[in-house]
Order: structure tokens, then C-alpha cells, then sequence
């Protein structure tokens, strides 16, 4: 990787990590929200708002922007830190995040700037996200759809029709991520309902399907690069991921599914994300 590549990568992480510290405060200001599904996702949605996606703030109703949908819509508050990094949301608006009529809900709502559905009911988002790609598709458009789903989500039986119809109608212009963090509210998701073989499954129903380290800024922005948009195929991104990932005590710990920490834990989540952050300004 030259030089130019290794810095793109470094800026990357450093978004991702003061985003997931904003996560953090912004939970923590409230007194409520599901902090461990958010930090398990923020690399994801930092390369594709950072890197991948066409989008611009100063535009956020071009006809031509990606679409973006967060299926698994309780873990908004990684959205909600990604679009204010990416300057969709001001530092004032997200700071009401958890007050008395903030326009920020606790699931992503349209009246924010940069959100495209109003999402959370578990199981919907990769059923709009295809007729998104279909109208993309009809309207011979150039964007491109992308779903991020959570791994318990994938219990629900409308994402199985979803999967059935973007096939179908070869929506290669469908880029759909399940954050495969192994927990869920109740506990580990295959304990709760057996998910394997995910990959097998995908490619059975017809879709492309890419395995990645979830956690790794170099490895999705690898795989977010090497799509393939002219194969008449839909894309799944299997993410492995870490619940909580990026706080020692709340990492693969199903109790932070929802959870806010206490004044002590918050200061050891920040002077850990600082460490973080220091390490990569550090680095020459």
C-alpha cells in the first residue's frame, strides 16, 4: 500500500474512533441507549459514509446520492455520530440526543438530514432498500443501495422474501451488511435462533456473498472496493464484528446491548478511546 493509501486508511480510523467517543457521550448524556450494536458497527458506516458512498451534505436530496438504510434502527446513535462527523447533523442538535423534543428519536427519523427511512421495526430495511435498487434500476440511475442489518434481525421472515426478490431482479445495484456480532438483547443469537451457515445460505438464495473483519477500516474499505456492480448480482457482506467493540468491559458482553455507563465506566471508555486516537496521531 503507498503512502497516500496508508494515510487515507489512518484518517479513516481516527473519524471511527472519535465517532465511536461520540457514541459514548452521547449515550451517556442521555441516560439511555443501545451502545453495544452501535460500536459494534461504527468502522461499517464510517467507511461507507467517508469512503464509499456519494453523498453530500450541502445536497442530501441529489437524485444521484447513495442510499443508505439502517435496518436494525435502534443502534442509531452510531447514525446519528457518523452523519454529524460527516456534517449532516450539528454538534448543537446531536448534543439533544435523549432530551425532551430533540428531533432526535431513539430510531432513525426522516425529519433529520441524511436519513432516508424511518427504520427499527426489525425485518423492513432490506425490503425498502430493494425498491430502492428496483427504482434505480427502472429509472436508469446510477446509485446504489445499502443495508445494514443486525445479525438478530435475521430471524425476522421478511428479510427472506427481500433476499428472494433482489435476486430476482438482479439488483447488483443492492449492497446489503449484516453486522454479525454474535449477540443480540437476549443473548448469543444462536442460542436464540440458528443463523448457520449465513454465507451458504446468501449464496443459495443467489446473492454474492463477501466475508470481512467488521472492525477492520483497511479491510472494508479492501472490500467496499471490490464490488462488482455489473454481475446481475446483489451483494451481502457477512461483517464480523465485536459487540461493544472498542470498550474493554462492554466488548462481546450481551448485557450492553442496551446499557449506560455509570460515571466511572464512561471515564474508562473515554480514556480508552483516547489512547486510541493518540496511538494513530502518533503514527508517522
Amino acid at each position: 500500500m503507498n503512502n497516500k493509501n496508508q494515510n487515507g486508511i489512518k484518517n479513516l480510523q481516527l473519524h471511527a474512533e472519535n465517532i465511536r467517543k461520540k457514541v459514548v457521550d452521547i449515550v451517556f448524556l442521555a441516560k439511555a441507549g443501545h451502545i453495544g450494536g452501535s460500536l459494534s458497527s461504527v468502522d461499517i458506516e464510517t467507511v461507507l459514509y467517508f469512503h464509499t458512498m456519494n453523498i453530500d451534505p450541502k445536497n442530501p436530496k441529489d437524485v444521484n446520492r447513495d442510499r443508505f438504510i439502517l435496518s436494525k434502527g435502534h443502534s442509531v446513535e452510531a447514525l446519528y455520530s457518523v452523519l454529524n462527523a460527516a456534517g449532516f447533523i450539528s454538534d448543537e442538535v446531536l448534543n439533544t440526543y435523549g432530551q425532551f423534543n430533540s428531533l432526535l428519536a431513539g430510531h432513525p427519523t426522516k425529519k433529520i438530514s441524511g436519513i432516508e427511512l424511518n427504520s427499527g421495526a426489525l425485518g423492513h430495511g432490506l425490503s425498502v432498500g430493494v425498491g430502492m435498487a428496483i427504482g434505480a434500476k427502472m429509472s436508469k440511475s446510477k446509485f446504489k443501495t445499502y443495508v445494514l442489518m443486525g445479525d438478530g434481525e435475521q430471524g425476522e421472515g421478511s428479510i427472506y422474501e427481500a433476499a428472494m426478490s433482489a435476486s430476482h431482479y438482479k439488483l447488483d445495484n443492492l449492497v446489503a451488511i449484516i453486522d454479525r456480532n454474535k449477540l443480540q438483547i437476549s443473548g448469543k443469537t444462536e442460542d436464540v435462533m440458528t443463523l448457520e451457515p449465513m454465507h451458504e445460505r446468501w449464496e443459495a438464495f443467489g446473492w454474492e456473498v463477501i466475508e470481512v473483519d467488521g472492525n477492520n477500516i483497511e479491510a472494508l474499505v479492501n472490500t467496499f472496493d471490490s464490488l462488482n456492480f455489473g454481475n446481475e448480482k446483489p451483494k451481502m457482506i457477512i461483517a464480523h464484528t465485536i459487540k461493544g467493540c472498542g470498550i474493554s468491559y462492554m466488548e462481546r458482553n450481551a448485557k450492553w446491548h442496551h446499557g449506560v455507563p455509570s460515571p466511572e465506566q464512561y471515564s474508562i471508555a473515554t480514556d480508552e478511546i483516547n489512547e486510541m486516537i493518540n496511538n494513530l496521531v502518533d503514527v508517522e
